[in-house]
C-alpha cells in the first residue's frame, strides 16, 4: 500500500515539536552544575580565624574556580550550537537559567558570605542582603531583556550586548576576589580591600541594565580565520597560561575583565577600522569589500 501524504496538521505537529539539542545544552548544564557547587562551597566555608588568627579559604577559592569554569562553559555552548547551526528557544532559555544561578546569585550571595555579612554589624545585616540582591535583580533583568531582545530580533542580543553581560560580571567579581585573597592570604581578613567588592558589585548591577554596548565577539569561533601575527599572539598567550598558570589566575584576569568592562566606554570613540579589527566582525569586513 502506498504511503499516504502528510496532512496539514500532521506537518505543523512535526515543525512545532520541541528541539532540544545535546551537545549545546549539555554544556549549558555544565555551567548550571559550577554554580550550585560554587554555592554549596561558600555555604560550607567556615571564614572563623583560627587559633592562629588564619582564615581558611580554600573552600571560597573552590567556588571561585567554578564560577569561572562556568564563564568557560557558557562561552562555548553558544558557539557550538552555532557551528551545528542548532540554535533554539529552548537552549536560550535553558542557558539564561544557569546563567541566573552561575552569575547571578553565586556572586551576590559571595560578596555577602565573605564582605557584608561579615563586616556590617548585626543591626546592619539587612543593609548586606539588599545591596547583595540589587545585583541578583540586575542580572535577572538583563537575562529577561536579552531574551526578549533576541526574541524580536532586534538589536542588542546578537554583534552587539546591550548592557555588561552577567557571564563577565561574575567572571569580574570572582578574579577580583582571588586576587584580594591571594593578596591578603597571611591576613585575617581581606583588609579594607574587602570593601571594594560590595562597590563593585553595585557599579556593575548598574551596568548589566545600563544602555552601553559591548561587543558579543559572536564572529569568534572555530572557524573564524586569522591572520599570522594574530595566530603567534594566541600561541604566546596559550603558553603563558600554561608556565605562568597561577599569575594569570590571580593578576591576569581581573585585569582582563576589567578591560572588557572599560572598553564599553571607549568603544563609540574608536574608529570603525580599529573596532573591526579587535571585535573580528566578520559582516562588517564582507561588507566593506
Amino acid at each position: 500500500m502506498a504511503d499516504q501524504p502528510q496532512s496539514p496538521s500532521d506537518t505543523t505537529a512535526e515543525s512545532s515539536k520541541l528541539k532540544i539539542y545535546f551537545l549545546p545544552n549539555l554544556l549549558t548544564a555544565g555551567n548550571l552544575f559550577c554554580g550550585f557547587v560554587a554555592l554549596t562551597k561558600i555555604v560550607e566555608a567556615n571564614l572563623n580565624p583560627d587559633a592562629n588568627g588564619h582564615v581558611d579559604w580554600a573552600p571560597i577559592k573552590f567556588a571561585l574556580a567554578a564560577i569561572l569554569l562556568a564563564c568557560i562553559f557558557d562561552l562555548f555552548d553558544g558557539r557550538v550550537a552555532r557551528m551545528g547551526g542548532h540554535e533554539s528557544p529552548f537552549g536560550r532559555e535553558f542557558d539564561s537559567l544557569a546563567d541566573l544561578i552561575s552569575f547571578g546569585a553565586a556572586p551576590a550571595f559571595l560578596v555577602h558570605r565573605v564582605v557584608l555579612g561579615r563586616v556590617l554589624p548585626d543591626e546592619y545585616t539587612q543593609l548586606g542582603w539588599f545591596i547583595a540582591s540589587i545585583y541578583l535583580i540586575c542580572g535577572a533583568f538583563r537575562l529577561a531583556r536579552f531574551n526578549c531582545l533576541a526574541a524580536m530580533n532586534l538589536p542588542g542580543a546578537g554583534k552587539d550586548f546591550l548592557g555588561f553581560p552577567i557571564p563577565s560580571a561574575a567572571g569580574l567579581v570572582a578574579s577580583l576576589t582571588l586576587f584580594i585573597i591571594k593578596w591578603n592570604e597571611k591576613e585575617r581578613d581581606l583588609g579594607h580591600w574587602g570593601y571594594l567588592l560590595p562597590v563593585v558589585l553595585v557599579f556593575l548591577s548598574a551596568m548589566m541594565v545600563s544602555e552601553v554596548r559591548y561587543p558579543s565577539f559572536k564572529a569568534l569561533g572555530l572557524r573564524s580565520t586569522t591572520t599570522f601575527l594574530k595566530l603567534i599572539i594566541v600561541v604566546l598567550f596559550a603558553g603563558s597560561l600554561f608556565i605562568l598558570r597561577e599569575k594569570i589566575l590571580y593578576y591576569i584576569l581581573p585585569l582582563f575583565f576589567t578591560g572588557y568592562l572599560l572598553y564599553g566606554f571607549i568603544r563609540p570613540y574608536i574608529s570603525r577600522a580599529w573596532r573591526r579589527e579587535i571585535e573580528e566582525d566578520d559582516d562588517e569586513a564582507e561588507a566593506a569589500h
